[in-house]
């Protein structure tokens, strides 16, 4: 049965390849799609041929890609392979656009998920041509159903001058009811965000679209990138059990109450074994005010220990999308899809007292954190969401092994090879080593904790070095460097293929 039900929508309706050639070389495209979920399954593809077959012809054929987050093989892939992305925003973490990026072959900006949707309606980057967006049903009366993401899907159809919608059959539409859509205005037209606790619902449950703008409706019955976690190893339930025995610990001390505050987890491995051991833990009645549901918010739902997440978007393995479809209409009740200005807007995490825990690349001794570039030029993913949740959580906390390369690179540097997050935002620090409380410390005594209970002890000797070096030939004793042999470790890694002494 078609989830087409307005009569303008079926009366545009095409094949994907009729939709992508709605779109010109050196236009600005708002995709949607946000951690592998919800973004346009059959027009990026479609969208790369018709590329290759200009490239191949000696015409040229790029485009701006704009998006909420990652996407996919089949979008980012497909538009890099064909080197037809000229510029990406904001986050991504397909290793062919990587490549690309890393290459020079396309540009990327690296922008905070609660600034690009604002950025793009106030026109920093430039006019939009065109919005790609899937949906799960077109309704009678015009409105759509957004899919499993909502990402900056509502400032591209606010903006773009041409929409293409996909809708997607293979997204439940029992998701109605998931998804709360508000839409911040420009300067000064602003008012407060009148969320007060991680559930509150306060818009729509659908996109309100302008079909005059609307150039194309391509059906699809396609799923979403849903990758499998790794098996939880040994460091990630260590890490785990630091920040929850850290957590216990501020209940007892008055800091937090016993119910803790809203909850934000990055993605990845570490992230699910933290929501584990929350799953497993003594704490109850638990709410998350975060930018994705993954596996194990899921899992808490199901106990009972998990009232409500506020999110932008899914990231789930496959069997759990699939358990997602089949229970959407429970989901609902404790799932609340949000725009990525509003499940990232600082105003909101401020008043909350979100607890943050995002992964990091590497930590420096005083406290400061790289979380997207590797050896201080290579881009990884992005900083994501990290950044609006570091800079104004309650408590705000990075995880990582305290190793990487088998040994060869450590975690914990003299000085982090690129800044993400300063010293000023980052309170706490753990690897399976240990936890260091950076809270009410300066710089030399946050070293000598970071040292002690994160640093690999492969690594601690050579760190004492450091600092022994640069507390007598630096300019001051406050936060001591020694400049010549702050990077050193990089450089050592980028020689030999390893920050170890020899």
């Amino acid at each position: 049965m078609s989830r087409i039900g307005y009569d303008l929508a079926r009366a545009r309706l095409m094949s994907a390849e009729e939709a992508a050639q709605k779109i010109q070389d050196g236009d600005r495209v708002g995709f949607s799609g946000f951690t592998g979920a919800g973004y346009p399954k059959a027009v990026p593809g479609a969208l790369a041929e018709q590329m290759r077959a200009a490239h191949e012809a000696g015409k040229p054929f790029t485009i701006a890609s704009y998006t909420g987050a990652s996407t996919a093989p089949e979008h980012d892939g497909a538009l890099a392979a064909v080197n037809g992305i000229s510029m990406r925003m904001p986050y991504q973490s397909d290793p062919v656009m990587r490549g690309k990026i890393n290459a020079g072959v396309s540009e990327y900006s690296d922008v905070h998920l609660s600034h690009s949707g604002p950025q793009v309606r106030h026109g920093f980057w430039g006019n939009l041509d065109a919005a790609v967006i899937e949906v799960a049903r077109v309704n009678s009366d015009g409105t759509v159903l957004p899919s499993s993401s909502i990402g900056n899907n509502n400032v591209y159809l606010e903006k773009a001058d041409k929409i293409i919608l996909e809708v997607n059959s293979w997204q439940s539409e029992d998701l109605e009811g998931m998804h709360d859509v508000y839409s911040m205005k420009t300067p000064p037209h602003n008012v407060p965000i009148p969320i007060t606790s991680a559930g509150d619902r306060i818009g729509s449950k659908y996109f309100d679209i302008d079909w005059d703008r609307v150039v194309a409706v391509v059906e699809t019955d396609a799923p979403d990138r849903n990758s499998p976690f790794k098996p939880l190893d040994q460091d990630s339930k260590t890490i785990a059990e630091h920040l929850l025995d850290f957590l216990g610990n501020e209940v007892k001390q008055g800091r937090l109450p016993k119910d803790l505050l809203p909850m934000q987890s990055g993605v990845g491995n570490i992230a699910n074994a933290v929501l584990v051991g929350l799953n497993e833990g003594p704490f109850e009645r638990l709410t998350s005010y975060t930018e994705v549901i993954q596996d194990g918010m899921v899992n808490m739902i199901d106990s009972g220990k998990l009232l409500v997440a506020s999110a932008t978007a899914f990231s789930l393995s496959p069997d759990a999308a699939h358990m997602m479809n089949e229970k959407a209409s429970f989901y609902r009740n404790h799932i609340v899809l949000r725009p990525q200005e509003i499940s990232n807007n600082p105003e909101v995490i401020r008043r909350l007292g979100v607890i943050a825990c995002n992964g990091m690349i590497e930590a420096d001794i005083y406290g400061n954190v790289n979380s997207t570039h590797i050896m201080g030029s290579k881009m990884q993913n992005g900083i994501g969401g990290s950044g609006d949740f570091t800079r104004n959580a309650y408590i705000s906390v990075f995880v990582s092994p305290s190793l990487a390369k088998n040994g060869d690179i450590s975690a914990i540097v003299p000085m982090v090879s690129h800044h993400d997050h300063t010293e000023h935002d980052v309170q706490v620090i753990i690897t399976e080593q240990g936890l260091a409380d950076l809270r009410g410390l300066s710089p030399k005594q946050r070293a000598k904790v970071v040292i002690e209970n994160c640093a690999h002890p492969d690594f601690r000797d050579q760190l004492w070095e450091y600092v022994t070096r640069a507390e007598a030939v630096a300019n001051s004793e406050h936060t001591p460097h020694d400049l010549s042999q702050a990077h050193s470790w990089h450089r050592r890694f980028l020689e030999t293929g390893s920050m170890k002494q020899s």
